[in-house]
């Protein structure tokens, strides 16, 4: 298993506001989440998380923005905040707070509706930063590809470097395998990764990138 755990920072930028306050309010969220119980954590989820054949017919569109920032467990967060302090600052460093906050919210808004046009008649709520998170990955990719990421291989507890161009080409190549395999048991699916999500908002990253990438002082 291999998590990323660092890259090279911009200098010079804008200092990542946004980034780091989008971690505290999901990591409060969640605490708050956990301290409901489980039935009344359930009833929370269901209100507040983004039900694909709800927003297929234009109900509760609210939760496009809401589900954002819940999650289902423990690894779902830690695994999410990981992604999110190792990508997002560097692009809120570049292109500035306000972009970055349209874009964030955006991003995980086109996740949202990417899983609910390919299961649309899912009533599993989708919760998780995750399609947020994935729009910056998409970003990042264009705008910073020769960045090194560092990554811990948990197995054997080393530590390497990786272009982005790679980590993240490897990634979204598995987040497309998966999807594409998902769609044959779309029916029978109750729960688990919701990869179309992170197929959409990672789209929608690449093609910001491109209009980002001018803004790139250095890196």
């Amino acid at each position: 298993m291999f998590f990323p755990i660092g890259d090279v920072n911009v200098e010079l930028g804008h200092p990542p506001v946004f980034t780091y306050l989008f971690i505290v309010i999901n990591v409060l969220v969640f605490f708050f989440e956990v301290s409901l119980g489980m039935e009344r954590q359930n009833a929370f989820v269901t209100e507040f998380g983004s039900i694909p054949s709800e927003i297929m017919v234009g109900k509760d569109l609210y939760t496009l923005i809401t589900s954002i920032f819940l999650h289902g467990g423990w690894m779902h967060l830690i695994g999410n905040m990981l992604f999110l302090w190792v990508f997002a600052d560097n692009i809120e460093a570049t292109i500035g707070h306000l972009r970055f906050l349209i874009f964030y919210v955006v991003g995980g808004i086109i996740a949202s509706y990417g899983q609910a046009f390919l299961d649309p008649t899912s009533t599993v709520p989708c919760v998780g930063a995750s399609g947020s998170i994935s729009a910056c990955l998409g970003a990042y990719l264009v705008m910073f590809p020769q960045s090194q990421i560092r990554v811990l291989f948990l197995l054997f507890f080393k530590k390497f470097n990786v272009s982005a161009i790679y980590f993240l080409g490897i990634w979204i190549v598995q987040q497309l395998i998966s999807g594409y395999g998902s769609l044959a048991t779309v029916a029978e699916q109750t729960g688990g990764v919701a990869y179309w999500a992170h197929i959409a908002g990672f789209a929608f990253g690449v093609l910001a990138g491109f209009v980002f990438r001018k803004m790139v002082i250095r890196f």
